[in-house]
This record gives structure tokens, sequence and C-alpha cells, in this order.
């Protein structure tokens, strides 16, 4: 497993693709720290996280698209079924090195709050629970994308795929209030990623978010290994 960590994390490194990723990220994090901190005289970084919400969601498609996807189409993915690694170790393998790249790229907000801890006091609890809250965001997109990116052995239809899932996830609310069963109502609310990361950019930290973020990193990381082995049996 730390061999694919290995190879995988250099890989973004090897590419313009880490770079871009990450100072696409700071660029966000910058603009938002600009017009609502430094501009507007605060240290309250709710909204700065709160606006970051739809950049990760969108982000993390392009950061996940060739962690599968590469694999099926130069076929490379034979040696690594029959490399003396399960199939869970790959999948961790991958999926960390893209959570290590996503951590880098979201580290600027702390570089951010500890900017403005010059010129004002921070809510440093605030700061934390936020971004806690954007990190369990990440893992969990994280391993939704790469599910969609262990399917296909484009990364096209990988990124567009995870668009699609983003704009849901983005959208799910909305579907709530217009759809007119209660049913489907609790069903979407209880899905709705918005819902579960907004108590985040309050400060407040709830275990059944926490739970939530987990349990959707972990239940799709094992898809993307199911996905893997039937390929190994096949």
């Amino acid at each position: 497993m730390s061999a694919i960590f290995k190879r995988e994390f250099r890989a973004y490194f090897h590419t313009p693709l880490g770079y871009v990723i990450i100072a696409a990220v700071y660029f966000f994090t910058g603009y938002y720290f600009y017009t609502y901190n430094i501009y507007g005289g605060t240290t309250d970084f709710m909204q700065l996280f709160s606006l970051l919400f739809s950049v990760v969601l969108f982000i993390i498609p392009v950061l996940t698209m060739r962690l599968m996807s590469e694999e099926k189409k130069t076929k490379t993915d034979q040696l690594l079924l029959t490399a003396p690694v399960s199939g869970a170790g790959i999948v961790i393998g991958k999926y960390l090195s893209a959570v290590c790249v996503y951590i880098i790229a979201i580290a600027g907000t702390l570089l951010a709050a500890v900017i403005a801890s010059f010129y004002g006091k921070v809510d440093w609890p605030c700061v934390t629970g936020n971004f806690i809250g954007l990190l369990l965001l990440g893992l969990a997109q994280i391993a939704i994308c790469l599910f969609l990116s262990s399917i296909t052995e484009s990364q096209v239809i990988a990124a567009v795929l995870g668009f699609a899932v983003s704009l849901f996830l983005r959208l799910v609310d909305g579907i709530s209030y217009v759809t007119g069963s209660p049913l489907l109502q609790k069903f979407f609310g209880y899905i709705s990623f918005n819902e579960r990361y907004s108590p985040f950019t309050l400060g407040i930290i709830e275990l059944k978010n926490i739970v939530f973020f987990i349990s959707a990193a972990v239940l799709f990381c094992i898809f993307s290994t199911a996905v893997l082995e039937r390929k190994r049996w096949n």
C-alpha cells in the first residue's frame, strides 16, 4: 500500500495537475479572504469556508479523475492486480495520495487565519471546526470520485461524472423542497452534504455529521475495492 501511495503522490507533481489544483484552491481561498476578511475588516471565517464548499465539490473530480481510469486505459491495472497487494491496499494507497494533496490545498485556510490573527482576535475553535468540516467533506467527496474513476477508463468521463455528482450534492437541498413526498424530503435532507457541512461553518462539531462523512468515505472506498476485485477474478 505504501508503494502505491508514494507512486500516486509523486505522480501528482510529475505533471502540472497537483500544482494546478493546489494553486486553484489557494487562489479562491486568497480571493475570499481578501474580499470578506481583509476588505471587510473581520476575523470571522464562516463566509470563507461556506464559499469553499462549492469550490471543493468541483475541484475534487479533477483531483481524482486519473486515479483509476488511467490505469484501465493504459492496461497497467493488470500489473497492479497481479502484484502482491490486495485490492483494498491499492484503493487505500490511491485514496490517501489524493487526500494528502487535498490537505495541502486547504491548508491555505489556516494560513489565512494566522495572517488575520496579527490584526485581530481569531476565534480558533470556530476556525478549527470549519477546517475539520472542510476536511471531512473532502474525504467523502474524494472517495465518491475515486469510485467513479474506477468504473471508466476515460479521465474525461470520470471528471464529468464527478462534476454531475457534485452538482447534485450542491442542489439536493433545492430538490428536497420541490418534491411533494415527505419521505423523499427526509431522504434528500439526510444525504445533503450542505446540511451536514453547514454546522461546521458555525464552529459546531456534531458527531452525527462526522460519522456521516466518514461513513460515506468508507462506503465508496469499499465500492472501489469491489470493482477492482471483480476485475481481478474475471
